[in-house]
């Protein structure tokens, strides 16, 4: 997130987290039922369900119950820039492969999930550059952006000499597919001639995962 103190602008980190059970209460915005949530961060949710839909609930009802929270977040949240972010955090949850932690992320998303551009990225990324250097550079951090916010990255030199020496990582983004590759190091994978996902791929583990839950709902009478 971008914060603003007069004249001075500069990014903060923020942890997202996401819990997936059985149920069909869909996505519940943590944020939202706290009042904390605004009009567009809502509509990012409603889109983050739509790309779920789109892609998994094609022959059968997308039947999960998941949250996402801000965690630690006091001060209201708005704006869609963290939806890329929201889905990874649920792709993790429903796939059960860790997120690497030295990675930031940022951008926009639609229900294709096509990434699309956010503003106040140097902040962002120079915010995130001082946490992990405050933190001990490790050379496996780094910051994954839109790709169309490319021509606009003016960075400072110290983060840009990072980068050269491989300290400190930018990363663009086109797709989701693209991201949860870097985040997870586990293929995304694509559907072949049959409509079915690699095995072991990141989108065959959520596809089975989520029949798993379809199935258990069923099981206990859909409550």
């Amino acid at each position: 997130a971008v914060y603003s103190v007069g004249q001075i602008s500069f990014g903060k980190p923020s942890r997202i987290t996401a819990t997936v059970a059985v149920g069909g209460q869909g996505i519940i915005n943590i944020e939202r039922e706290a009042r904390m949530s605004g009009s567009l961060h809502n509509k990012g949710m409603l889109i983050i369900a739509g790309f779920l839909r789109h892609r998994f609930a094609q022959k059968r009802p997308l039947s999960i119950t998941a949250h996402i929270v801000f965690e630690q977040s006091y001060g209201g949240v708005d704006g869609d820039s963290a939806s890329s972010t929201e889905i990874y955090a649920l792709l993790s949850a429903l796939s059960r492969v860790p997120i690497r932690q030295g990675l930031a992320v940022t951008g926009s998303v639609n229900q294709w999930g096509e990434i699309q551009p956010i503003g106040g990225v140097k902040q962002k990324v120079e915010g995130f550059y001082e946490v992990c250097k405050a933190r001990g550079l490790t050379g496996n951090q780094g910051a994954l952006i839109p790709v169309q916010n490319i021509s606009e990255l003016m960075l400072n030199d110290e983060v840009v000499e990072a980068v050269a020496a491989g300290k400190f990582h930018i990363y663009p983004v086109t797709t989701i597919d693209q991201g949860i590759e870097i985040l997870t190091g586990v293929a995304a994978g694509e559907r072949n001639a049959r409509g079915k996902y690699p095995a072991g791929t990141i989108n065959h583990r959520v596809e089975h995962r989520l029949a798993e839950l379809a199935d258990s709902l069923r099981e206990y009478g859909g409550r």
